[in-house]
């Protein structure tokens, strides 16, 4: 089988879907540094792609492409954080 590929990159590709969620979520002051992670683990899934192109890596990259494109759409539609005053 042709799958060595899918299997290097499937587990890195779900964690850092799974990871980007929680960070855009619960971490809205570092929204904008999960985003670039997701969006250079995207780059190496395309790499990991190019080298062994399989349908199955195909529909990861495009699961995890459509997850970056909503998150980052959300991000850009989202106001900026305002930061809380110290309370005394």
């Amino acid at each position: 089988m042709d799958q060595e590929m899918l299997n290097a990159l499937l587990l890195p590709l779900m964690f850092s879907m799974v990871g980007g969620t929680f960070v855009f979520l619960y971490r809205p002051e570092q929204r904008a540094q999960g985003l670039l992670i997701l969006t250079l683990f995207q780059l190496v899934g395309a790499a990991g792609y190019a080298m062994k192109p399989t349908l199955e890596l195909f529909a990861l990259l495009c699961v995890h492409a459509l997850t970056v494109l909503v998150l980052l759409t959300r991000h850009l539609q989202a106001p900026l954080p305002v930061a809380q005053p110290e309370q005394k």
